[in-house]
This record gives structure tokens, C-alpha cells and sequence, in this order.
């Protein structure tokens, strides 16, 4: 183990620590250091909004949280020998939060998870919840718990969200293009169909001031997944995981972050996961030529590991492709999937639980989603499995009527509601 390659002060912010990492990707931010295949280390890593959130009982940081800022990256780092078209192993050998601390950063015994305003990221339900809410959950060992989302408990499922190599000069152009393209079909959509290159609050790690500008304005935001991998938020990436990555650049210039304390497949409430800053060990090697030979001309494929709580019992729910005008679309397996969060949120409000609370926790559980079906016509059928185990009660259906818990506070809603 060659140690801490990326250690992070918690007193002091992203921008300010002794390697600066990123928060874009382009090929010609440089290394902070340089691993050979073979090697493991540990890095430390930030929550995505750098302390921007605070373990408090109002949602207006959530409301007004700097999208502009995110994710901070730690690296990148460069593979020694690596080339474009290699293949980068990469094995997750442990994650977890911020070792031995308590304080105000998320993962210093704690984190959060935010349902973001349609004016600002919205969620995968954001025509039925436009407004900002937040849940803070406390850590216990493996365990999680809030004060906002009362009788639940559950195993975290540690994993980042982000691990992506660098792209060539070729594909960030590709990725410009094509996202440009897009967002040109409703340039005033809100919330947006996607994110330019946006040189305010980018960070960008050891480039030069003279090529600051240019750099800046061709880096791609961190946001969606992508042929480098990226924002894939899979929540099964956890501890022994072995994850193989697509080269595009000498070195492969590999970078992580946005930790996750746990998370339902989706992230559907955009900040879904709970997040938190935190630590990863890994280790490194490559596939000489591995693209070609095995078949991965762009996104990664991966082993996940075997960590995770596991659960016996799941109650579960399905979802159409009917809108909820109903209106028939084909095959949609987005809209069924929201079907199938809204009819499990509508049951979960039956037990006392505001519907907010109920997006809440669907986001940050460790619940499953399936495509159960995508080819009988016209209707794709999607499930999400809730894993009992979670609740302090029977959530189970039965003749004596569900239990009614105690909604407590409830979850912070911003003070300020309107949407744009």
C-alpha cells in the first residue's frame, strides 16, 4: 500500500488542500501523482457540494446549492504504461466516511440527501415534487438513521459515484457536440436537458493560468455518465468491486468521488444517495490492448462486489408506461420506473409518512430496480423492491391496516418554494 495520495484537510476547503484535484473533465488537466499497475493506495474524497450542505433542519442550502462547483474530483491519477485503448482495472478495496471525525462536513458522522428544486438540477419526479427538501441521517457503524425520516434503519451500501478515466481531445469534442445539440432542441428548459461547458466555479487542478480560459471553456461538467464511465451513481460498486475502465488518454488519468453512504438504484431524488465525504482504497492494473480484445470501445463493465446488507424479504411495486394523464406511451421504461417510485410512495404515505418523506427514503435505501418487462407491447413494466428489513414495523399489507408512525418533524422544506 503506498499510502494517502490525496489527503484532504477537513478544516479547509477543496480548493485549498495540498493537491488540488477537479471538478471537469478535459484530456490536459495533469496527474497529482502517478501509480504503476500493481499498486494499491488510498485517496480521501469530498462530498460534492464541498460543505455547502450543513447538518441543520432547513433545506435552503439544498434550494440554493452551487450546482456550478460540482463533483469535486480527487486526481486525476496517471497509470504508469497506460495507453488508449488499454483496459484500467481497478479494484475497490475499502470505502467509508471520514475516518474519526465528528464535524460539519457531510461524513464526519453524517451526511444528507437532498430532493432538488426544478430550478435548480430537479429529480427523476420533479413534476411531482418540484420544491427542495432535505433528510439528514446520522451514521452508527454501518447503520443509518434520521431524525427526518423516523422507524427506518438500514446497512449503508458504501460506493462512489463517480470513477471515470480522462477523454481524448476527440471524444470531449464528441461530448460537446452532441450535448450542444441537445440542449439546442429547448434552450430554455427548465430544468435543463443537459450541461455546457461553464467556466464559473471550475476547478482545474494544475493547469496553467495561460491556458486557464481556453481549458475552462471546453472542460465538460462532471454531471451525467458517460464513455469514460463518470456519474454512473451503481450503487453496487462497493467494497470489492473490480471495475474495468476504457483508456483514451496516455497514463488513462483516472479520477473519483462522490461517495455515497447508501442509495436506491437512481438516485431518483438527484441528490438521492447519502452523501458524504469520506475515503477509498484501490488498487490498479491494466489490460494491454484490453479495448479491442475484449470488446469495450466506450463505457465500463464491472464485477460488484460481495459487501452489501443482504435482505430475504422485499415488498414491491410495478409501474407502466402510462402516463399519469393516461396517456399511452411505448415501451417507456422511464415512465414505468416512475410509476413504480409513485405507487410505492403513495403506499408508504398510508403509514403516516409525508409523500416527500416517502421520495426521501426511496432515494437513499438500499432499494432495487428492474426492468421486469420491455417487450410486450405497448407497455414496459418496471418494479422497485423495498427491502422490509428497513422499517421498525410491519410494512406488510394486512387485515388490521398499516401501522401509523410518528412523522416527527418531518423533512425540512425550503423556505422559499417557487420553481421558476
Amino acid at each position: 500500500m503506498l499510502g494517502n495520495l490525496f489527503p484532504l484537510n477537513s478544516d479547509k476547503p477543496f480548493t485549498d488542500q495540498e493537491k488540488v484535484g477537479h471538478n471537469r473533465y478535459h484530456p490536459e488537466i495533469p496527474p497529482v501523482a502517478t501509480v504503476k499497475p500493481g499498486d494499491s493506495f488510498r485517496v480521501d474524497s469530498r462530498e460534492w457540494f464541498d460543505g455547502a450542505i450543513k447538518n441543520d433542519d432547513s433545506a435552503d442550502d439544498i434550494l440554493n446549492a452551487p450546482m456550478n462547483k460540482v463533483h469535486g474530483l480527487t486526481g486525476p491519477f496517471r497509470i504508469e504504461g497506460a495507453e488508449p485503448g488499454d483496459l484500467l482495472i481497478v479494484d475497490i478495496l475499502d470505502v467509508g466516511p471520514i475516518p474519526q471525525e465528528e464535524g460539519p462536513l457531510a461524513g464526519q458522522g453524517w451526511g444528507y440527501t437532498g430532493i432538488f428544486a426544478k430550478s435548480n438540477g430537479g429529480s427523476f419526479l420533479v413534476e411531482q415534487f418540484p420544491d427542495a427538501y432535505k433528510a439528514v441521517w446520522d451514521f452508527h457503524g454501518p447503520w443509518a438513521t434520521s431524525r427526518h425520516i423516523p422507524e427506518v434503519k438500514f446497512e449503508g451500501l458504501i460506493h462512489p459515484g463517480i470513477m471515470a478515466t480522462a477523454p481524448s481531445p476527440e471524444l470531449l469534442a464528441r461530448w460537446n457536440k452532441r450535448e450542444g445539440d441537445l440542449i439546442a432542441t429547448d434552450p430554455n428548459r427548465v430544468p435543463p436537458l443537459a450541461l455546457p461547458p461553464e467556466p464559473d466555479e471550475a476547478v482545474l487542478g494544475g493547469i496553467s493560468q495561460d491556458d486557464w480560459d481556453r481549458v475552462a471553456s471546453e472542460a465538460a461538467r462532471t454531471a451525467p455518465p458517460r464513455e469514460n464511465g463518470g456519474n454512473q451513481d451503481i450503487k453496487n460498486l462497493t467494497k470489492g468491486s473490480r471495475v474495468f475502465y476504457p483508456v483514451f488518454v496516455d497514463g488513462a488519468n483516472f479520477s473519483i468521488g462522490d461517495l455515497h453512504f447508501s442509495q436506491g438504484d437512481g438516485e431518483i431524488t438527484f441528490c438521492g444517495g447519502i452523501e458524504m465525504g469520506g475515503y477509498i482504497e484501490l488498487h490498479v492494473d491494466l489490460i494491454k490492448g484490453g479495448m479491442e480484445t475484449y470488446g469495450v470501445a466506450e463505457n465500463a463493465i464491472f464485477m460488484p462486489g460481495r459487501q452489501d446488507p443482504h435482505f430475504s424479504e422485499w415488498i414491491s411495486f410495478s409501474g407502466t408506461s402510462v402516463t399519469l394523464d393516461g396517456e399511452q406511451r411505448y415501451l417507456d421504461s422511464h415512465l414505468s420506473y416512475q410509476r413504480a417510485i409513485l405507487h410505492a410512495i403513495e403506499y408508504l404515505s398510508k403509514f403516516g409518512y409525508s409523500k416527500e418523506q416517502a421520495y426521501l427514503l426511496l432515494g437513499a435505501a438500499p432499494i432495487e430496480g428492474r426492468l421486469s418487462s420491455v417487450v410486450d407491447i405497448p407497455n414496459s413494466c418496471s418494479t422497485v423492491y423495498i427491502p422490509t428489513a428497513i422499517f421498525d414495523f410491519d410494512v406488510r399489507p394486512s387485515a388490521n391496516g398499516p401501522h401509523q408512525i410518528d412523522p416527527g418533524m418531518g423533512a425540512p422544506k425550503a423556505a422559499d418554494p417557487t420553481y421558476g
